[in-house]
């Protein structure tokens, strides 16, 4: 599994199988931000909240995909990006990286700029996820969107994928609900998750007089 260059690499076999055994249990090894995950504020500072402090409203609510898609190699996205935000929403940037997932190419994703951080939290939102390794650029020496983000209280969540089908469906008019729950693990920089989104139907038109 790819993970952020520095972080553990992740390993996965039988401890116990069921020939041997009786019973099949498997060996997990793995670091707190690897696969798909989320970040708690004290992933970039210790005086900050861990997973476990977090309130739940933070990892489950309607979302609004944004689509930055298209992008060359190591391009930044900017505040105009997110004009159209809804205040208050946890905001998905599909940017379609995930198909260079397992490639090295997966490390020349876009990114956030500072700016972008910043109007988001101006905007409310306190949960952000990417279809990419990070929200900042990899590799990076300063964390300038997680700096913003977490300082805020923000979750980022990253390595998200299929943005895409749910972008087509906000596009198409249905509503989109994110879960993003992770392991309660006391005093955690983040932990992995199973990223569920659920879209809803369109609206019905308003009655015309």
């Amino acid at each position: 599994m790819p993970v952020y260059p520095g972080d553990p690499q992740v390993r996965i076999g039988p401890a116990l199988t069921m020939e041997r055994d009786g019973i099949n249990v498997l060996h997990l090894d793995m670091g707190s931000q690897s696969g798909t995950h989320v970040d708690a504020p004290s992933h970039i500072d210790d005086a900050l909240l861990t997973l476990d402090q977090l309130p739940l409203e933070r990892f489950d609510g309607p979302a609004h995909v944004v689509d930055a898609r298209g992008l060359a190699p190591r391009t930044p996205i900017g505040a105009e990006a997110f004009a159209d935000v809804p205040d208050g929403c946890m905001v998905l940037i599909a940017t379609g990286w995930s198909a260079h997932w397992g490639t090295d190419s997966y490390l020349e994703h876009p990114y956030l700029t500072e700016a972008a951080a910043v109007l988001l939290v101006a905007r409310g939102v306190r949960t952000v996820g990417i279809d990419a390794l990070s929200v900042d650029p990899t590799p990076a020496e300063d964390f300038p969107a997680h700096r913003v983000l977490c300082t805020a209280g923000a979750v980022i969540s990253e390595n998200l994928t299929n943005l895409g089908e749910v972008l087509d469906a906000q596009q198409a008019g249905h509503g989109v609900h994110v879960s993003l729950f992770p392991l309660s693990l006391p005093g955690a920089d983040g932990a992995p998750v199973r990223a569920v989104a659920r879209v809803t139907e369109p609206a019905p038109p308003a009655d015309t007089v």
